[in-house]
């Protein structure tokens, strides 16, 4: 029998780990943490023979567990364990960040039944047309934005693989550079917010999940925009990997009121409008056509317009200025700097009688005040006018006048760009490209507007990530509704695949809450802990080395084992590395973007080959996935050496 050599690759592996288990465990002396040890290798290999991952760890947990409270008092050791099921189980039901999981994949499953994802790749490939490698920079556009609307990285993959994949190979596009861009792009899903794996790994780590969605939104767009800028590189420099698109393939049917205005007055779209209103009888065109035309044209100004004045709005708005006249410093005013003599409160005299500490009153009991009129004490007259003077406290104003601040020069700068590129995009606006922008109006903008209502909303702190959740679910809805592909087997369906979905992810939690607590009982934790730190490294070497693991375990694992097995043992080891939890978090996720694309469990690739044509091997699509992997690596690098591409934005806006 020929077995497969990923095949080989995998029991390979295992064989490794249980050869360096065996030999390195110390078996005639083990403590309970060489058996912590033990057990996170078994899962590991466990994992690796096909052994559903939740299952796997509550097995492991449960029976580990048992043997380290069995080492303590056998008697209770089967009590104890129980006990532990439950209150893990129960921490992650009541964990309300786990909430909004089954929302968003909710959310994903709707909009990947509206088939919003044909029409948006159809409009990108057109509006892209004259880019090098047109078609594949419109696949990861396509990618990336589906994939951030969804977050189900098999079903982007799969509907790509459906509907782009044929059109690049019909072009005569390299499979490799095809196979490449399908499954790196659908794998972005995963990194830029909403996205569930950062949602899984704040619940992990105790990290803010709106933070982290902060955090994630520039590395995931730097991730793309690297892809893109690699395949237009590669594109120009070899053309015959990603030939331009045929002219036939560009052909876009003009509606009849826009072919008479190109052939009788312009082919260019405001000129157009605007003879055929002059024209005689409008050449046959009702005005309200003409009107509704233009207004679509003019959207693009209407929208730069209003990001103008809204930018000239924050730029030039009065600064509060807080009125401290008549404020005196705490104890720099008043009687504090005047003598004793001034009257006021004074220490006591500190004579004879009162040396000896505090003395007995006098036995003549309690005495009544004197008749006379009560008297203000010494130095009160003196201090009212300066209170009496303080009065009418002035509460802290704004600018005299409330007049603007001058209009900076960066505004006009950027306002003169503006005119020239909205004055440039109207010469070369043709009907053709109207008709272009009319299709990214139906597919790209709807699209756009619910996931950047979803993000913007939890960003910028107008809602939780569950209650933008349940919005974006709602979204879904609509979206659905609008292009009339609501029914009940839509919604049956992803109201099925959402339960079966977010019912992993919770199994997945409980049993990596079981398996942490057993390897923090028996000790292993603390051997680990005690390891790294007796290599005395660096916060610089502690990062490479903790980023290569988890890059090796991206191989054999996928991001939901990395996290749920691996992050409890090195979120503790943070703290003593002064390491940002937060930014440990960017790295990961940008890291566990090549647990799709890595051999042998490579799912992007199996999703890709589950629906590709014949003649295109796993081995061709392992060969495509492999430079983006390496883009992914130069990511990593920058994010490591500009740490402000992920931290500023949570800075800016939450500290």
């Amino acid at each position: 029998m020929k077995i497969k050599r990923e095949l080989w690759f995998g029991l390979s592996l295992m064989v490794a780990i249980l050869t360096v288990t065996a030999i390195f465990m110390p078996w005639s002396n083990m403590s309970n943490g060489h058996l912590g040890l033990l057990m996170l290798s078994l899962v590991v290999v466990a994992i690796m023979l096909g052994f559903p991952t939740a299952f796997t760890l509550m097995g492991m947990g449960v029976l580990f567990a048992w043997l380290a409270y069995r080492s303590g008092n056998p008697d209770i050791a089967v009590r104890q364990t129980l006990d532990l099921m439950v209150q893990r189980a129960y921490s992650v039901m009541t964990n309300d960040v786990l909430i909004s999981i089954p929302l968003f994949v909710f959310m994903g499953y709707l909009v990947e039944r509206a088939n919003l994802i044909s029409k948006l790749f159809r409009s990108l490939e057109l509006a892209l047309a004259r880019l090098p490698g047109a078609l594949a920079v419109a696949t990861l556009v396509t990618c990336a934005i589906f994939a951030t609307a969804t977050g189900i990285v098999g079903a982007v993959v799969t509907l790509m693989g459906l509907l782009a994949f044929p059109a690049m190979l019909r072009s005569g596009y390299d499979i490799r550079l095809s196979a490449g861009a399908i499954t790196a792009g659908g794998c972005l899903g995963i990194l830029i917010p909403p996205s569930v794996m950062l949602i899984v790994y704040g619940a992990t780590a105790g990290v803010s999940v709106v933070q982290l969605y902060a955090g994630a939104f520039f590395p995931g767009i730097m991730l793309a925009g690297l892809y893109i800028v690699y395949v237009i590189v590669l594109a120009k420099l070899k053309p015959h990997l990603a030939p331009p698109l045929p002219m036939e393939e560009r052909h876009i049917d003009l509606p009849p009121t826009a072919a008479i205005l190109r052939d009788k007055v312009s082919h260019r779209v405001l000129p157009g409008l605007i003879g055929g209103l002059k024209g005689r009888r409008n050449l046959g065109i009702p005005a309200g056509e003409i009107v509704r035309q233009g207004t679509v044209a003019l959207l693009p100004a209407i929208a730069l317009a209003l990001f103008l004045g809204l930018t000239w709005h924050l730029a030039t708005k009065p600064v509060p200025i807080d009125e401290t006249t008549g404020l005196v410093e705490m104890g720099q005013g008043g009687g504090a700097t005047e003598s004793a003599d001034a009257g006021g409160l004074a220490e006591p005299p500190a004579d004879e009688e009162s040396a000896g500490g505090v003395q007995e009153p006098k036995s003549n009991g309690v005495q009544e005040p004197p008749a006379g009129d009560v008297k203000e004490p010494p130095g009160a007259a003196k201090a009212a006018p300066p209170a009496a003077a303080d009065a009418p406290a002035q509460p802290p104003a704004t600018d005299a006048d409330g007049e603007r601040r001058p209009t900076p020069t960066w505004y006009w700068i950027i306002l003169g760009v503006s005119a020239v590129t909205a004055v440039g995009f109207y010469a070369i606006f043709t009907f053709v490209r109207l008709e272009v922008f009319k299709m990214l109006l139906a597919s790209f903008f709807p699209l756009a507007i619910m996931i950047l209502a979803v993000l913007g909303s939890i960003v910028f702190g107008l809602a939780t990530p569950t209650e933008a959740a349940a919005v974006g679910a709602l979204g879904g809805f609509v979206l659905a509704a609008a292009y009339r592909q609501l029914n009940f087997t839509v919604v049956k369906e992803s109201v099925f695949l959402t339960a079966k979905t977010s019912a992993m992810v919770c199994w997945l939690f409980v049993g990596s809450s079981i398996f942490s607590a057993a390897f923090a009982l028996l000790g292993g934790q603390e051997l680990v802990e005690k390891w790294v730190l007796s290599m005395e490294l660096t916060p610089l070497q502690f990062m490479l080395l903790s980023q290569f693991i988890i890059f090796i375990l991206g191989w054999p694992l996928e991001w939901t084992e990395i996290i749920v097995i691996f992050m409890p043992i090195f979120i503790p080891l943070l703290a003593h590395f002064h390491i940002d939890p937060l930014f440990f978090g960017l790295l990961v996720a940008l890291n566990l973007q090549t647990a799709f694309l890595s051999p042998p469990v490579a799912m992007a690739a199996f999703y890709l080959k589950g629906v590709s044509p014949p003649h295109v091997t796993l081995n061709q699509i392992f060969a495509g996935m492999l430079p983006f992997m390496g883009i992914q690596v130069i990511a990593l690098a920058l994010l490591y050496i500009f740490p402000q591409i992920g931290l500023w934005l949570p800075e800016v806006l939450y500290k």
